[in-house]
């Protein structure tokens, strides 16, 4: 499996880490920077790994930066993505499970490296489990849809 990764600068040192194990358990890792710990703008990273999985390049991703959430934010402005935080083990399964999100998104000044490895490996054995999440996240996609062409 082919997995995508990006970060800004203050989640640098996380990103290395977790490319490190993502290589040791086997996976192809497309890293799309930052490739050092001088200041970037996020949302261009995000866009970049979420445009990524769309083409069909890599099945997953995992985005960083101080606290996840601006990551998230900027990956879910892409029309077919669902990106998620990810800073405790409910949370990370039932975005796999149950929302079927393509992105995780983890905040390297919320949780420790190892806390942050542990989520990785847990959010790349879950698979979405479909049943009674299966409307619920069509049903995203049909606002996906809907709301594509608006706000520009």
């Amino acid at each position: 499996m082919n997995i995508v990764i990006g970060c800004d600068e203050a989640a640098f040192s996380l990103k290395e880490i977790i490319k490190e194990q993502l290589e040791e358990l086997g996976y192809t890792v497309l890293d799309k920077g930052t490739y050092n710990a001088e200041p970037v703008n996020y949302p261009d990273i995000a866009v970049d790994v979420a445009e990524t999985i769309l083409r069909g390049e890599a099945e997953r991703g995992i985005l960083m930066c101080g606290t996840g959430i601006g990551m998230a934010m900027a990956a879910n402005k892409v029309p077919g993505i669902r990106a998620a935080v990810c800073h405790d083990p409910f949370s990370t399964e039932r975005s796999r499970k149950s929302n079927n999100a393509q992105i995780m998104c983890i905040g390297a000044r919320i949780i420790a490296p190892e806390l942050a490895k542990y989520l990785v490996g847990l959010w790349l054995t879950c698979n979405f489990a479909g049943g009674g999440s299966t409307e619920k996240v069509a049903k995203i996609n049909d606002y996906d849809k809907k709301y594509r062409n608006i706000g520009g």
